[in-house]
């Protein structure tokens, strides 16, 4: 992809090809794909290697190099401007061409979804050694390097998220990192309101999206996009948010072992959230437990 495509976008014998709009988006169609090209080539590749006599203890060799596998997460938040560059420029003379001289079957995109792809593999790959990696020297490695790379899916899954969110004034960066994010069933009831309104609050629940930052809790309305591949991705309206400093939170709603309230200004805003799960509300109760001490 980098010689048979990338680079021939530089090729001035194939510039009659590129049509206007497509010239200067290489950065934004391949994304960091050489800097994952390196790293693997020149580090990975080479470490894991040393450890084809000791497959076991290769769980070391992702540990050594899991600060490296953050440049996945950049190829993933580019990803989405990517595919829709690529969907405008899909039947270009030039896509075509550098396709026939590689000789390959596939077109382009199914090739830049391997890194999207390569990232989730590893995890499974680790699941498979550890099952047959037990009480052997580097089992808690490998058990390690799996859970670095679940968080590191984790974080991608967050961002991809997050760079979705639409209409928020701010930058969303200053609100410290993204911890968890996630739909909900929302319930509002605010002291200063009509008591009309508190009656209907009570009665209907809101569908929200929630993003929980170090700094403060994003309410979003997710919305369904029609279309294809990424362009189904939803995106989250941006409602309103709660500084984290000024929250406080309820554990237990009587009659619901889903349900917890987060609420603002001494109760002045009060937030009844009901999770999907009771799991998945233990784990946003323990995250907000933890930003709020």
């Amino acid at each position: 992809v980098l010689q048979g495509y990338a680079a021939e976008m530089d090729n001035p014998l194939m510039a009659h090809l590129i049509s206007p709009e497509l010239q200067n988006k290489k950065d934004i169609l391949f994304g960091n794909m050489e800097e994952i090209y390196h790293f693997h080539n020149r580090i990975f590749l080479r470490e894991l290697e040393n450890y084809v006599e000791y497959p076991e203890l290769v769980g070391r060799c992702f540990l050594e190099q899991m600060e490296d596998f953050q440049i996945y997460e950049k190829y993933c938040q580019n990803k989405p401007r990517s595919e829709s560059l690529w969907r405008q420029f899909s039947d270009s003379a030039f896509f075509q061409e550098c396709q026939r001289k590689l000789d390959h079957k596939l077109s382009l995109d199914s090739y830049l979804l391997k890194p999207v792809q390569r990232i989730t593999k590893y995890q499974l790959l680790l699941k498979e050694m550890l099952k047959y990696s037990k009480n052997c020297e580097g089992a808690e490695d490998l058990q390690e390097a799996l859970t670095s790379i679940l968080g590191i899916l984790k974080a991608v899954n967050d961002s991809m998220h997050q760079i979705a969110i639409t209409g928020y004034d701010g930058n969303l960066n200053e609100l410290g990192k993204l911890l968890m994010q996630g739909s909900f069933n929302v319930w509002t009831d605010h002291k200063k309101g009509h008591s009309k309104v508190k009656d209907l609050a009570r009665f209907k629940p809101m569908q929200r999206h929630l993003f929980l930052h170090e700094k403060a809790v994003l309410f979003c309305k997710k919305r369904e996009e029609n279309g294809e591949g990424y362009e189904k991705a939803p995106s989250y309206s941006y409602k309103h948010s709660l500084n984290m400093a000024a929250v406080g939170i309820t554990e237990n709603v009587k009659g619901d072992a889903k349900k917890f309230e987060i609420w603002y200004n001494a109760r002045e805003e009060v937030y009844i959230i009901q999770a999907p799960t009771p799991e998945v509300k233990a784990t946003w109760v323990n995250e907000i437990r933890k930003v709020l001490t």
